[in-house]
């Protein structure tokens, strides 16, 4: 347990409880139709090669701070694609390509996404087309070509990437399959959000054990907004739902604290750059401005350790693979129990059953070789 005594000084930025909290499961279900859920989980349980993805066991750090339980949701295993994307776009393509092969979709990504949509064209044997930002890797984009895609890089930020996306997919009459939503476009990406409520469906068969608090990422809302659908169809109990951004992206942080759905300023992009977003979409804003308990935001400066400490076994029995983006839960779930005062905020104690979201394994393979090379040092 000594190499864990550096724990003690992690430290979250910021931690806000929500006012509105008001978790009511039919408010819940009206955003995200139980309907959807339900098709998505038959539609998806039937793929080849589906198969539930690991809850592990983060045991040794679970006694380090003083919890019952700390599991987390292993989504590098998740098909090939090693990210629990591979559950919402490749499944709102099937639902909107309705056995059509003439026609052509589209997406702007950040990699996650675009990788899930492209596997999903490829499964149909339909072209895809998939706009990226200067930001992203030359690796991500590589692993979204494998699967015949046409990678169309865009100058500037993910906003650009989405407009120039939006724009060429109106002019070519091609299908558009993003997990952003808006007031005028809602459905395809409740299918995804759909998909990925599929982890709580499967965590609720995989542990007899109450869950008592999730710790979940937010980019744009998607992920969040999806596991707490997946909790009002699924789970007996309602945990604390805390959200959890990097300090760079805070926007459904900063949401929720004024209280309406607020753009910010991006002065410097995030090393989880899959979190690095400027504003919430809309069906998870209206998700979760009622049914996240805390939002909190960390540092980028715990994400190189964090890595390493998973892949090196320092917090649980087994090697795990998790990318920059599957480690802020983790990040924060320390920072928040080594602060008395949040701790009993949060009522973290030795009866809880935290669940971390290990979203994503090496996505991407050389920024995880840097990262865990850096953690290691």
């Amino acid at each position: 347990m000594k190499s864990l005594k550096i724990l003690k000084s992690w430290k979250y930025k910021k931690l806000l409880k929500n006012s509105n909290y008001s978790f009511k499961r039919k408010y819940v279900l009206k955003h995200l139709p139980s309907s959807l859920i339900t098709n998505a989980y038959k539609s998806i349980s039937s793929w080849k090669n589906y198969k539930s993805t690991p809850l592990l066991s983060l045991d040794k750090l679970k006694k380090n701070l003083r919890l019952n339980n700390i599991f987390y949701k292993d989504e590098s295993k998740r098909f090939h694609l090693k990210s629990f994307k591979a559950l919402g776009g490749a499944y709102a393509v099937e639902k909107i390509s309705k056995g059509r092969k003439n026609i052509v979709i589209s997406s702007a990504t950040a990699g996650n996404h675009g990788r899930s949509v492209a596997w999903g064209a490829k499964r149909l044997n339909l072209k895809c087309k998939i706009f990226v930002s200067q930001y992203v890797s030359q690796t991500r984009v590589r692993e979204i070509e494998k699967f015949g895609a046409e990678v169309i890089r865009v100058k500037g930020n993910y906003e650009n990437s989405l407009e120039e996306c939006k724009r060429l997919s109106k002019k070519n009459n091609w299908q558009i399959v993003q997990d952003v939503s808006t007031k005028s476009y809602k459905y395809v990406p409740q299918l995804t959000m759909a998909g990925y409520s599929i982890m709580i469906k499967e965590i609720s068969k995989q542990t007899n054990q109450y869950i008592t608090h999730i710790f979940v990422q937010a980019g744009v809302g998607g992920l969040a907004a999806g596991v707490v659908a997946g909790v009002a169809k699924y789970f007996k109990r309602i945990p604390k739902i805390i959200v959890i951004e990097p300090d760079r992206a805070d926007c459904v942080l900063q949401s929720i604290k004024t209280n309406k759905l607020k753009k910010i300023r991006i002065n410097k992009e995030s090393i989880m750059g899959g979190m690095s977003c400027n504003e919430m979409s809309l069906i998870p804003w209206q998700i979760l401005k009622k049914t996240s308990n805390f939002c909190v935001s960390v540092t980028d400066n715990y994400v190189a350790k964090t890595i390493a400490m998973l892949k090196d076994k320092k917090l649980s029995r087994v090697s795990i693979i998790g990318g920059e983006c599957a480690t802020p839960g983790v990040i924060a779930l320390i920072g928040l129990a080594n602060n008395p005062k949040a701790r009993k905020s949060l009522n973290l104690n030795e009866d809880s059953n935290i669940l971390v979201i290990g979203c994503e394994g090496n996505a991407d393979v050389k920024l995880y070789k840097q990262l865990l090379f850096k953690g290691r040092k």
